[in-house]
């Protein structure tokens, strides 16, 4: 079964790093794509700094709009500035307990390693009161899964590499499962010597043809000067071979309305 109420999801990243600018957010594309593909939408992403009102705020803000699913990058590890778990507790008045599932995890990746428990890393097996630890294959720290009403949560941590494989191990399972169990089709193109403004109404009548298409314009270059533009194809709907066609019949009108511009186009995949 589906969750109640639509597939919408929010993205919260968590880390003063990124909004400083000293790390470029790159779990938040990685992310919204793979919740794309997935056949959610993505309503909006939340970054944060590492203050704990912040982060409780993002949570409240995401269920508050109506989100089904949110999906945290970031704050889950042993400093005294890793506050995600705090924050979605605080958020919600959960009470924070130790986990003893959480607790094993930990244990065994640092027991491995030689290293015995100390009380910073206990921390990370302190989850709030219904919820369960995600493992983490990459690294010590567990992420947290927690269903508030219809709402499902999943905190992951923000290195990439550990965020990526516990996403792919255990967070994208569960939501294919229960997820819209829809298709999606993209295919991208480069068009040179056509200012956006003038491929504007060409993309407005191609999009007619279908209200499961949807083509988004990406300038490159200068509108007065060289332009160059990216056009992102994309589709979705319950039959890949339905898409398949609906998109190849955007792309020859798409050929055949910019070659009358005297575009030179480059399909890209």
């Amino acid at each position: 079964m589906g969750l109640a109420g639509g597939f919408d999801a929010w993205i919260v990243t968590v880390g003063s790093e990124l909004l400083i600018g000293r790390v470029v957010n790159t779990n938040l594309a990685w992310l919204g794509a793979r919740l794309t593909l997935l056949g959610y939408k993505v309503r909006g992403c939340l970054v944060v700094p590492d203050i704990l009102d912040d982060i409780a705020w993002a949570f409240k803000t995401a269920l508050s709009r109506g989100a089904r699913v949110v999906i945290s990058s970031g704050g889950l590890g042993p400093t005294f500035d890793d506050k995600t778990v705090e924050g979605l507790a605080k958020a919600f008045s959960l009470k924070l307990a130790l986990n003893e599932e959480a607790l094993k995890l930990v244990r065994k990746k640092y027991e491995e390693k030689g290293y015995s428990l100390t009380e910073s890393r206990v921390k990370m097996a302190i989850l709030p009161e219904g919820s369960s630890p995600i493992p983490n294959p990459v690294g010590t720290a567990p992420g947290v899964r927690l269903k508030l009403g219809e709402t499902l949560m999943f905190l992951l941590p923000g290195v990439p590499a550990e965020m990526k494989a516990m996403f792919s191990k255990y967070v994208e399972p569960e939501l294919k499962r229960i997820g819209p169990q829809i298709f999606f089709v993209e295919r991208s193109m480069r068009v040179y010597g056509v200012p956006e403004s003038e491929a504007a109404p060409i993309i407005k009548r191609v999009l007619k043809i279908s209200d499961n298409l949807y083509i988004k314009s990406h300038p490159k270059g200068s509108e007065l000067g060289e332009p160059v533009l990216e056009l992102h194809i994309t589709a979705s709907g319950k039959s890949r071979e339905l898409l398949e066609e609906l998109v190849g019949k955007a792309i020859n009108m798409l050929l055949e309305l910019l070659s009358e511009k005297e575009a030179r186009i480059e399909i890209l995949k």
